[in-house]
């Protein structure tokens, strides 16, 4: 059956420690709606009980140790964790677990040792000789005493950082010492991108290489997950991703999943990295995003005829996990790219209906986005296309992408799945029609249109052809009633 993924958080989630108890309630739900596995965000203790999980403090504190503000993390105790995730498994969700593993922050105490500041804007190019600073690069965990691992950090660890208390500035400062250098195997944006925020962790350092596999382990097995969502690894040394997979699938069994956050918008890019990974991971299909963020903001202007060219879906299937938006491009944050309103569902039905990839669907768009600026969800909008990628979209795929306004394309079904086969169409531009083939054998069926957009039936024609029709900036989706 088709697999489905769910983002279980959006930037704005309310900090009230009761999100692992909402999966938990909701679990049973989201599987009746046709979602298979579910990405929750990081679970590791923050710089506060508000942080979201990307500020990493202590990585074995999952909400059980006072540190940092409080015992539990923005979503919840360690407990609660647990609880969420067995629920999950207990109707048949998967749970993917985001991993931080590019730096650390909230230090318990400040070092001296010795730095250059770099160029921001190119890190490969010194702006200062070698002088002394205070860096937060201390960690000590004195909220946990040594349980689970007696692993402290200092300077040695890493490779970077962004404060010097001593002078009371802001940088982008390299750490001096033996064997001390920004990592070669990262993305080469600003000349060398290894340092990205806060204490940058050293995979250089074989100790550490060895403790972040080890703690891999550990919250595998504590957790029981499925899989890991690594975060940020353009920034992170390549050959240390390559190691850290290899280690857990032995750990934790050949099917224990991974996909990487790869931000960039070229393909090559994305291929590259997946051939040095032996394509032993997946990556969300960035390119495909950008796809249809372009599409919303040109409108009736974007050729919908190409919306899939130099995307990892078309090019990469079986690695591609596609997504319309997430924590990241929603509005006000970092990579702000949201997609427009009038063709959220759209893109949705362009990643649910289609055979390949692996769809993943946002928390925020789901639900809505909470903040100081609001938004409601679309679950209305996208149920319909879920409950359609459960039943319908199955078989042999054809496609109908000979219009740059009007798209198309038919899903002939399989017969072990009862009445499936649908037939999509897609408008950019004004109210229209296509004629497409779903098979002689559907001939004098009545379709109707499961987005509900449409309230008229289809009757398929004795040649197997019919003319679905689609609002203006809308999709249809087209298949027998059950």
């Amino acid at each position: 059956m088709n697999q489905t993924m769910m983002q279980f958080f959006e930037w704005h989630v309310e900090a009230d420690g009761k999100h692992w108890k909402r999966l938990k309630e909701q679990a049973g739900t989201l599987k009746e709606a046709g979602i298979d596995s579910i990405w929750i965000p990081p679970v590791t203790k923050g710089e506060s009980v508000d942080d979201n999980g990307y500020g990493v403090y202590d990585l074995y504190d999952l909400g059980e140790f006072d540190q940092k503000g409080g015992e539990r993390t923005k979503y919840g105790t360690k407990q609660e964790l647990i609880e969420a995730i067995k629920a999950c498994h207990n109707v048949g969700l998967a749970v993917y677990v985001d991993i931080v593993m590019n730096h650390k922050a909230a230090a318990d105490e400040t070092e001296t040792f010795k730095v250059v500041e770099v160029n921001p804007e190119n890190r490969e190019e010194d702006i200062s000789e070698p002088f002394d600073i205070k860096g937060w690069t201390k960690f000590t965990f004195p909220g946990r005493k040594g349980k689970y691992s007696d692993f402290e950090w200092n300077f040695e660890h890493f490779n970077g950082t962004d404060y010097d208390a001593k002078g009371e500035k802001e940088g982008v400062y390299r750490i001096l010492g033996e064997n001390k250098d920004w990592n070669t195997y990262v993305d080469n944006e600003f000349g060398n991108y290894d340092f990205l925020m806060f204490a940058n962790i050293d995979y250089n350092n074989i100790e550490v290489q060895d403790e972040m596999i080890s703690w891999g382990k550990w919250i595998s097995e504590t957790l029981q997950c499925n899989g890991f969502r690594l975060d940020a690894i353009k920034h992170i040394n390549h050959k240390f991703i390559k190691r850290f997979v290899e280690n857990m699938k032995e750990n934790n069994g050949d099917d224990f999943y991974f996909v990487g956050e790869f931000w960039k918008s070229d393909l090559e890019e994305c291929q590259a990295f997946l051939e040095e990974m032996d394509h032993k991971i997946d990556l969300f299909d960035v390119p495909l995003h950008y796809k249809l963020h372009t599409a919303s903001l040109e409108g009736s202007d974007f050729d919908m005829s190409t919306i899939f060219e130099d995307t990892l879906v078309q090019t990469n299937p079986q690695n591609s996990v596609t997504f319309v938006d997430n924590h990241d491009t929603q509005p006000n944050e970092s990579l702000e790219s949201w997609v427009g309103d009038w063709f959220k569902q759209i893109a949705y039905s362009l990643i649910l209906l289609r055979k390949d990839g692996y769809p993943t669907v946002f928390y925020g768009d789901y639900f809505g986005i909470g903040g100081a600026e609001p938004m409601d969800g679309k679950k209305i909008a996208i149920d319909p296309l879920l409950y359609a990628r459960k039943q319908k979209a199955y078989g042999k795929q054809d496609d109908y992408f000979d219009d740059q306004h009007i798209i198309g394309w038919v899903r002939h079904g399989e017969d072990s799945i009862k009445k499936s086969g649908c037939a999509v169409v897609i408008s950019n531009h004004e109210e229209g029609a296509k004629r497409m083939f779903v098979g002689e054998n559907r001939a004098r069926e009545k379709w109707i249109d499961f987005t509900n957009t449409r309230k008229e039936k289809v009757e398929i024609g004795e040649d197997g052809f019919a003319y679905f029709p689609v609002d203006g900036k809308s999709v249809s989706v087209w298949g027998l009633a059950d």
